[in-house]
């Protein structure tokens, strides 16, 4: 009987460390990169010079990728894109979103359950909102019932004004709980800010911002629920110098709670050029930028499951950037797998 007590006990802890992925304690990561899987579409009459701030959920089968895309013409907009296997990425048809004629970029996308619609969120300018809300540019949204549709996509509402003193917003990020919608933002000088609502308020009635996390970060903040855990990763990008970029990750253990670090510095951090390897020694990104996990759902909670991490990030070589304006560096998309 003791024996088997004892099997027992060794087999269930045993299971129980294999839940338990390693980069949840000693905060360590090691990727390999797929090679470019998405450049920028070619396209005559307004010429694309990068896809970049990729958004990503898999729903029915299927990825769809909603990314940046910056041209000559028009400087910043949002494409979709859809295909049910990497392989396919490349070739699957561009769709330039229609629901505003101006300025967005750095879109999120996910499924809010309670309205039973798709999000986009975004930062955007209009000048005819400066009237409404206080400030042309900020933080937007748009919905839709059919994510598979590109021009059923509503046009662009402000979320409100997000500007801290004389900072202003950058790449703004929705997560919700059993109760709350968080909205995170970056301003550039080192700080991560987040504000809230209600559920039953969202996508309005948000508070006034708070001080989140500061850090040597940069922008472009990402913040995930880690499925079968009461804890929270938040990703943050960093620079190492003007050249290349990396990603910081922190844990919390609610949406408002302390950031504590996991990975924070240039020599361990969660994903840049010392932890990647790329097929064939073929290294195609000095930068690893604009990472976004892909979910385990496409819901407004965004879970991840952690021991299956993947990310779509966008990436350029340091010898791409030099010499040009930094709206036409040949930023690409490709996946990090652990």
């Amino acid at each position: 009987m003791r024996f088997l007590l004892s099997v027992c006990c060794f087999f269930s802890v045993a299971v129980l460390n294999a839940a338990e992925p390693d980069w949840l304690n000693d905060g360590r990561f090691h990727w390999k990169s797929s090679g470019p899987l998405v450049a920028p579409e070619n396209r005559p009459d307004d010429p694309c010079f990068s896809v970049k701030d990729p958004t990503i959920v898999f729903y029915e089968g299927r990825y769809h990728i909603f990314a940046t895309i910056r041209s000559e013409k028009r400087t910043h907009q949002i494409e979709y894109l859809t295909f049910t296997d990497w392989k396919d990425a490349e070739k699957s048809k561009r769709h330039v979103l229609k629901m505003h004629p101006g300025f967005f970029c750095a879109p999120q996308v996910f499924y809010f359950t309670p309205h039973k619609k798709w999000y986009l969120i975004c930062q955007a300018s209009d000048p005819s909102w400066k009237e409404k809300w206080g400030a042309e540019y900020g933080a937007a949204f748009s919905t839709t019932k059919d994510i598979t549709k590109p021009d059923s996509w509503s046009p662009l509402e402000p979320l409100g004004a997000r500007r801290v003193g004389d900072n202003a917003g950058l790449d703004f990020w929705v997560i919700c709980d059993s109760s709350k919608a968080y909205l995170f933002f970056t301003t550039l000088n080192g700080k991560m800010w987040r504000e809230k609502t209600t559920l039953d308020q969202f996508p309005r009635g948000w508070s006034e911002p708070k001080l989140a996390l500061e850090a040597d970060i940069f922008e472009a903040s990402h913040t995930y629920k880690i499925k079968g855990r009461e804890k929270y990763l938040t990703l943050v990008e960093a620079q190492n110098g003007p050249a290349w970029r990396y990603y910081k990750a922190y844990l919390a253990d609610r949406l408002d709670g302390p950031w504590t670090p996991l990975a924070d510095s240039k020599e361990k951090n969660f994903a840049g050029k010392n932890n990647v390897s790329f097929p064939n020694d073929k290294q195609w990104a000095d930068s690893i930028s604009h990472v976004e996990l892909i979910r385990s759902g496409f819901d407004e909670k965004l879970e991840i499951d952690p021991n299956h991490l993947q990310l779509i990030y966008q990436g350029v070589l340091d010898k791409d950037t030099g010499g040009i304006p930094y709206g036409q560096i040949p930023w690409r998309l490709g996946i990090l797998k652990m």
